[in-house]
Order: C-alpha cells, then structure tokens, then sequence
C-alpha cells in the first residue's frame, strides 16, 4: 500500500521497500551533492553501482533527520556487481511522492576512516 509510504521517517523495512521502488520508478530523479559526485569518483563508484545499490541494497538501521524539515536521510547497503565483494553504503534522502533521491554521500563499508566524523580520530567500536 502506497500510504504508508508517505508518512516518514519510516522503519528500516519500510525504507528498503520505499527506496527499492523509487528507484526502480521511470520517473526516478536522482540528484547528487557535490560530496557525493566527488567520493563517487574517488572511491571508482560507477553509477551503476550506485542504481543497483539503490534498486537491491538494504536499510538497517533508523533514519535520521535531515537539514530541511520533513525531510529524512537513510543509510543503504549492498554489494554491487562492481564492487568486488565489498559491500557499498550511501547515505540517501528520498521524496517519495516526487520519485526523487538525493546522494549525499557514497563509501565503502569496511573503510572506516572515510565515514564522517572518523577522520583524524578514534573509531569506537
């Protein structure tokens, strides 16, 4: 049922659904911050890596709020024919109802000092 979609911040389950049939929509817009596009081409992302990311990876965990109200970033997870085994993680703010999916960032799962907040100190595992 497409309501439940409407109403976020969703729970992990919900949000694999949601961003699995966004992307899978053929009116997906995808936007990318500048940050995105950057790590993307730092790490060797290519964008299809990144649609099959969005299309077969999984959220996990709870969403998180974003800057602009109303609005909700998700981290999702997979591992992409590209990628080599390793498994791909982006961080990703969705507007359903628009069939739009912002990137805000994109890296490598077992890359811990590439996450935000992890460069130049400790990680607490």
């Amino acid at each position: 049922m497409i309501y439940r979609f409407l109403e976020e911040p969703w729970e992990p389950a919900y949000a694999t659904e949601a961003l699995r049939k966004i992307s899978r929509h053929p009116a997906l817009s995808l936007a990318y911050k500048v940050h995105a596009t950057q790590r993307l081409v730092e790490r060797g992302i290519t964008i299809s890596d990144m649609l099959h990311l969005l299309k077969h990876g999984t959220v996990l965990d709870a969403a998180s709020a974003a800057t602009r109200p109303d609005y909700f970033k998700y981290v999702i997870t997979c591992i992409t024919p590209n990628s080599f085994g390793r498994e791909m993680a982006a961080v990703v703010i969705p507007d359903y109802r628009a069939c739009t999916i912002k990137i805000v960032t994109v890296y490598w799962v077992d890359e811990q000092a590439t996450k935000a907040g992890t460069l130049g100190g400790t990680i607490n595992d």
